[in-house]
């Protein structure tokens, strides 16, 4: 990789720092103080740890605070509590009862507001719900929805009851989904009728239909109402949960659970191809975002928080339900798309409900940033106070953007670093204690011991860029994959003994900020959503004449990144728009949109190694700087590099 481009932009950046007075205001009062608890984290985590676990609550203490070691740990051992009471009862019974907890807005302007006490009645009323179909501690609830109130209801639910949940993306194609469906084997699925996306229907029940013929795990389909679609129903399995919760006594004694018991499953893109279902326990969960969200938000009794996020992706469930909740705040959830039905529906949403808080992806920014400072003027968007971020790397220019014209340089602007299987941000800043640097995804953060090494597994020296690996675990870190232990290790801890692989590439500059500059394997983001280039070439070689296909991820203004399609034909001869259409309509089947390629390039030919692996680190390059500086006497045919040159650069001169 050429990373003098990186290289320049570290040796370029400034640190930004937050003004004393903002530092008296935070809960902590200045940086000072946070860095000597950083410094205890580090130093000694249990007793951190510790600390942080007291001050939610449980029903019996633990015994030890933490036990083993990568890849087999365990926290706050033999301590009895459950997720739900310490995200609602606990403010309940403190006295904040009749705050607003959450606030529902659908993109059509619909409306839900729910106070704490509303939300724990609510919750109550659907977890008595799920113990009437059988739903006990251990069994699986897989939660298919988009963005509605009901979602975060469900999910609060199954913490209540200690049932093991997933939620999966509302935007996946019904192959998607059965997929997941297949390995999970829940016992109940949750869905809509339908939900509204851009100003148009998305059928939910029917892709639910035809995904679940052949999985007989399935025992009942809940059906929320969201837009009176008429529906097929099938009696027996299939239920409207607005009849089956007015039935439901508001009163629901919670779980008790030890405080490694799984509670989470979530599903991610890996390079084989096949979704892995990241384990977490639900406890430990709560347990450190609580913490993280305190810091990285600068959460208030009185903060609205918004987290732009889907409910199928796990940034929702880290920032939207467990970090906010477990810090008392107001939390916001919006369904629909941020620019419509008008592109200002952003700026909106942040005026109408006076949000402060705000958590959001790069993507979101860049996009905003592409529609110009006018769209900003007509709206009072002084509420802004922490803006923080996760997804992919966010670049100077556009971090700049955020904090002076989004902003005002009135705000503080958090990027951090954090992977489903890390369940959070482990690399991150504290909203005004500790000072920003553009382009940077923060420091080491509240009991973490991030290295970046060489090959070996040695630490590079600062300036170097490397692999990003974890030393030591923390509670949110993923406790396996579900019904993959073996590849769980081999994912994960094979590349560096002792230490969890993060497949990222990083380097830590001289004010031991870190810097992730993007993935070492041939997975990456778009728009902050994994995908692996061999779920979509799993989805282009169905088509018809395609013989071999390579995806790769190049950048993109907007979205970080997005996927770029090498299909190798037989015959060009024979013109290809049939077959670019037909290779984008299986993308969309079997995966969603998100997935839709920047372009397709059509190739007799691909380059290999002697073993026939496809080289996309050659693609990738050749694509984006239309020549190869690496070494290419190990490929099979060094004269296809050549080929695929003149392809590219035909492309280039037509466009």
């Amino acid at each position: 990789m050429d990373v003098s481009g990186i290289l320049k932009v570290v040796a370029e950046s400034k640190l930004i720092y937050p003004s004393e007075d903002r530092q008296s205001n935070t809960s902590i009062g200045s940086n000072k103080a946070f860095q000597e608890l950083l410094q205890k984290s580090q130093q000694d985590p249990a007793s951190f740890w510790n600390d942080v676990a007291k001050e939610l609550f449980w029903y019996e203490p633990w015994q030890k605070t933490m036990s083993g070691s990568l890849p087999d740990f365990r926290f706050f051992e033999g301590g009895i509590s459950n997720p739900c009471v310490n995200l609602l009862d606990r403010h309940v019974e403190n006295g904040a009862g009749n705050r607003t907890a959450l606030i529902w807005e659908g993109e059509n302007g619909d409306t839900k507001f729910f106070t704490y006490n509303m939300l724990l009645a609510e919750v109550n009323r659907f977890a008595n719900v799920l113990r009437s179909f059988g739903v006990k501690k251990g069994d699986c609830v897989a939660i298919f929805l988009p963005n509605l109130a009901e979602a975060i209801i469900a999910v609060l639910s199954c913490f209540r009851i200690g049932a093991i949940y997933n939620t999966v993306f509302s935007g996946y194609s019904e192959k998607s989904l059965k997929d997941r469906l297949v390995s999970f084997e829940p016992k109940i699925i949750i869905t809509t009728d339908a939900t509204i996306r851009r100003g148009n229907k998305v059928y939910l029940k029917e892709k639910v239909d035809r995904a679940i013929p052949d999985i007989p795990s399935i025992e009942a389909v809940i059906v929320v109402n969201r837009l009176n679609t008429e529906i097929n129903m099938t009696e027996g399995r299939d239920f409207w949960w607005k009849e089956l919760t007015k039935k439901a006594s508001i009163l629901c004694e919670p779980e008790k659970l030890e405080a490694n018991e799984y509670g989470i499953v979530f599903f991610t893109s890996g390079t084989t191809g096949k979704p892995k279902g990241v384990v977490h326990s639900g406890m430990a969960f709560v347990i450190q975002n609580y913490i993280y969200s305190k810091y990285h938000m600068d959460h208030h009794d009185d903060d609205v928080f918004w987290c732009t996020a889907d409910i199928g992706w796990l940034t929702m469930h880290i920032w939207g339900i467990a970090g906010a909740l477990a810090n008392g705040v107001t939390t916001v959830v919006y369904e629909g798309s941020i620019d419509y039905p008008t592109k200002d529906r952003f700026y909106q949403v942040i005026e109408k409900y006076r949000v402060n808080k705000l958590f959001t992806a790069p993507t979101a920014l860049r996009m905003l940033k592409s529609m110009g400072e006018k769209v900003i003027e007509q709206f009072d968007l002084s509420c802004l106070d922490v803006i923080s971020l996760v997804g992919e790397p966010f670049d100077p220019e556009s971090w700049q953007w955020t904090y002076e014209v989004l902003g005002k340089k009135k705000i503080c602007v958090n990027n951090t670093w954090g992977q489903t299987e890390t369940a959070g941000c482990p690399i991150a800043g504290a909203a005004w204690l500790t000072p920003m640097k553009p382009g940077s995804a923060g420091m080491q953060f509240l009991g973490a011991d991030i290295a970046v090494v060489d090959e070996e597994g040695n630490p590079v020296q600062p300036g170097t860029l490397g692999n990003l690996i974890i030393r030591s675990p923390f509670p949110m870190l993923c406790r396996t994959l579900w019904k993959e232990p073996e590849r769980y290790i081999s994912s994960y801890f094979s590349q560096v003994e002792g230490s969890y692989f993060a497949s990222d590439l990083a380097l830590i500059d001289d004010d031991g900020y870190i810097w992730v500059v993007g993935r070492s394997d041939d997975a990456f983001n778009i728009a902050g959503h994994r995908l692996s280039t061999m779920e979509i070439e799993s989805a282009v070689l169905e088509c018809e004449g395609v013989a071999e296909a390579a995806v790769i991820g190049v950048p993109d203004e907007i979205k970080g990144e997005v996927p770029l399609v090498f299909a190798r034909v037989n015959d060009l001869s024979f013109g290809t728009d049939h077959l670019k259409e037909k290779i984008n309509e299986q993308i969309v089947q079997l995966i969603g949109k998100i997935a839709l390629p920047k372009t397709i390039i059509f190739t007799e030919t691909l380059p290999k190694t002697v073993s026939g692996k496809i080289m996309r680190r050659l693609l990738k390059e050749i694509f984006l700087s239309g020549k190869v500086t690496g070494d290419i006497t190990g490929l099979e045919d060094p004269a296809t590099v050549a080929q695929i040159q003149t392809i590219i650069n035909r492309r280039s001169t037509v466009r």
